[in-house]
């Protein structure tokens, strides 16, 4: 498929399929399997091509998945132990489920959901999403801290600090830094700019010094093959970028943590700026980028128009 032999097909898509016909195939309970064929076919399926016609999937989507059916099935399985079907399940039942390992269990709530919503089960509550304190956004002091501990420290890999640059200025979430390309970097020698909405955003030094380094050197990397060479951050299967994972844990290994950092770049982005002005430059939904406003405890319904400088 690299080389063209072969027509293209998504590699995690088809691994995936493959995955899911050897799991369905050691389920014995026939209803079981049936509601798990049905799950995968008409929601994970149609999901995942969607997706896949923009762009390779990443390894973590298909492993999302794989995680949802594993779970779906533990769950049928743990209903039938208690003597129920799906069709007569109980708010208790699913309390019970949940009551252990939650965090394990959560992926079972797509398939609970999809079934709710075809009719498969009775519409019952699931627990809220819980709320990790941990995951609270950084302070603006400890941003800046560690932006610039990324853009002077020369000792920490190239590739992870030119991450953290578009993560902590620019705010741009791990899973859309993966799908940069080459393309999306124009270098006219005096000034370097990234597409990551429109207009494209120039970059200040020494984050433009930086990029330009970096271009340089993942020209050796040994593992970039010709349809590799397009993406920005190539991964080590031809064809493919870096999986969203791989690039999240190198933001860690240097102290930087992904989503509280982007979340405090954007919180703050859009207090200095117009949200409508800060979603189309960075790839955000004016709804979200608005959302974020009042989060931030900001608002720009009161901003008067104009000069403010006279």
């Amino acid at each position: 498929m690299d080389s063209g032999v072969l027509p293209r097909v998504d590699r995690q898509l088809m691994l995936y399929q493959r995955w899911l016909a050897e799991r369905l195939a050691i389920i014995e309970d026939p209803e079981h399997r049936r509601h798990l064929q049905h799950f995968a076919t008409w929601h994970q399926m149609r999901r995942l091509r969607s997706k896949a016609e923009n762009g390779p999937l990443g390894r973590s989507q298909t492993s999302q998945a794989k995680q949802e059916i594993t779970q779906a099935g533990a769950f049928l399985a743990w209903l039938a132990d208690r003597g129920r079907t799906l069709e007569h399940c109980q708010q208790a039942d699913l309390d019970a489920w949940h009551t252990e390992k939650l965090a394990t269990r959560r992926p079972a709530q797509t398939f609970l959901r999809w079934c709710m919503k075809s009719s498969r089960m009775p519409r019952l509550t699931l627990p809220p999403q819980a709320i990790n304190q941990d995951q609270a956004p950084l302070n603006q002091h400890r941003r800046l801290a560690l932006l610039r501990r990324t853009l002077n420290d020369g000792s920490l890999p190239l590739r992870s600090r030119v991450v953290a640059a578009l993560v902590l200025l620019y705010a741009q979430p791990v899973s859309r830094i993966v799908r940069l390309t080459i393309h999306d970097i124009t270098d006219d020698g005096t000034t370097i700019a990234v597409r990551l909405g429109d207009p494209s955003s120039f970059l200040p030094e020494p984050v433009a010094e930086l990029m330009r380094a970096y271009i340089r050197s993942r020209q050796q990397l040994p593992y970039t093959s010709s349809r590799s060479a397009r993406w920005l951050f190539p991964g080590r299967q031809p064809g493919q970028p870096m999986s969203p994972g791989s690039l999240q844990a190198h933001l860690r290994e240097i102290g930087v943590p992904p989503q509280r950092g982007r979340t405090s770049a954007i919180r703050q982005l859009v207090l200095q700026a117009p949200a409508p002005v800060i979603a189309k430059a960075l790839g955000y939904h004016d709804k979200t980028a608005t959302r974020l406003v009042t989060e931030a405890g900001g608002t720009w319904s009161r901003y008067a128009p104009g000069d403010h400088t006279r």
